[in-house]
């Protein structure tokens, strides 16, 4: 009979112990690979929407948390739209864009959606009190080495509303007139041309958003003024997005605000990403840990269970060695238990860790997360090490069993 074959008589004949000691390596793998693919897709998430975005300053209201760039509006607080004029009136170097928000609830056809209110660029150059600040055409201050990018190049006229989605501000909107996220145009079957009633009002729908992942494809988006005469909220914003022309001015920006808008609390899309990233490698930490424990759970539960069964056939083992059978046949016999069970335990780990990345990161988290071939390898080598080092000594006191001591005792 060969080895093999000894191997899977034993491990089908006696299963309930070998599935004890797998369960705990591949729960070791699953949540290594699960953790590493969500944190490795969040880290990609915050790069790629770091390039998009660019340098970004956040004007809060003081009591204000924020938990992510594109629901920075979502808190609830309110803070009076004079600020955006004083932001205006300060012509502080850096500044390229500045887009006042202001969010509140609505029902469309009995579904609930966000509606936010944007300030267009025609309304900066339209108010007497900003002429001649040319705020929206050119970067205000270039002394710092900023640099023209595409947003701040020409007067905007020909710019498309369905840029709002990488743009974060456009050149018009109608007081009656509403830009439509993906999600909610689909929901509510809305196309470009068609009417919705908000607010009790019929607006008309100026664009569809091109799909971006983030909350903006659930939103409705109307000029702000109409939003605030609408709900009844007033000349209040939750939020200043100020787009800065380059990375420096961003942090020169920080100690100019907080002058201008010492009521305000001001955030950097920077101090919003090193938080990311900080939990992200918190999160990847913490997987090694639980990837270890588990690990050295289950190799203690191997070799427990190794140990045990070189007790419990101690007669079987003797007479395998009885009938020519030699010391490197009997310890091979429980290095290649222990050999596939790392491989199986490593393997289904690495499939269970997926699926459960795959299918929770976009519900829980909102982030789309791949599979990581790379985390197979790493999690089938580490658990087969970790079996054969838990089996090795068991295997070393069946193969040092004497055939004659064995019957002897029997």
């Amino acid at each position: 009979m060969k080895l093999r074959t000894l191997i899977w008589k034993e491990l089908w004949q006696r299963p309930t112990t070998m599935l004890t000691s797998l369960l705990t390596v591949t729960l070791g793998v699953a949540a290594l690979v699960a953790i590493q693919s969500i944190t490795v897709s969040s880290e990609q998430k915050i790069a790629g929407d770091m390039e998009s975005l660019g340098a970004n300053v956040l004007v809060l209201p003081t009591s204000a948390s924020l938990q992510d760039y594109y629901a920075a509006d979502m808190h609830g607080q309110t803070m009076p739209e004079e600020y955006v004029t004083r932001l205006a009136l300060a012509r502080m170097p850096g500044v390229e864009n500045l887009a006042p928000k202001l969010c509140v609830a609505e029902t469309v056809d009995s579904t609930p959606v966000t509606l936010t209110g944007i300030l267009p660029r025609s309304e900066f150059q339209a108010k007497s009190a900003w002429q001649g600040l040319n705020l929206m055409a050119n970067p205000v201050g270039s002394g710092r080495g900023c640099c023209l990018t595409a947003t701040s190049v020409g007067n905007g006229e020909d710019e498309n509303p369905a840029d709002l989605a990488t743009t974060r501000t456009i050149q018009t909107l109608g007081k009656r007139e509403v830009i439509l996220g993906a999600d909610i145009a689909t929901k509510l079957e809305k196309k470009i041309g068609d009417e919705l009633n908000l607010l009790g009002e019929k607006f008309q729908v100026l664009a569809v958003l091109p799909e971006t992942g983030t909350v903006d494809d659930s939103r409705l988006f109307a000029h702000l003024h109409s939003v605030q005469d609408l709900s009844g909220a007033g000349p209040v914003i939750n939020v200043v997005e100020i787009m800065a022309c380059c990375e420096e001015a961003a942090g020169d920006l920080i100690g100019d605000l907080s002058a201008v808008l010492p009521e305000t609390r001001i955030v950097t899309i920077a101090q919003v990403v090193e938080t990311q990233v900080a939990v992200n490698g918190l999160m990847s930490s913490l997987s090694w840990v639980f990837f270890s424990i588990l690990l050295l759970v289950g190799g203690a539960s191997i070799a427990s269970v190794m140990f045990a069964n070189v007790t419990e056939r101690r007669k079987e083992i003797g007479t395998l060695m009885a009938l020519g059978a030699g010391r490197r046949v009997v310890t091979q016999l429980f290095l290649g238990k222990a050999t596939l069970l790392g491989v199986s335990g490593g393997f289904i780990g690495f499939l269970a860790g997926t699926v459960v990345a795959v299918v929770l990161g976009p519900q829980l988290l909102g982030i789309a997360v791949s599979p990581m071939p790379q985390l197979l390898a790493i999690g089938m080598m580490t658990a087969t090490v970790v079996s054969l080092l838990a089996s090795y000594f068991p295997a070393r006191k069946a193969a040092g069993l004497d055939p004659c001591l064995v019957f002897n005792d029997a």
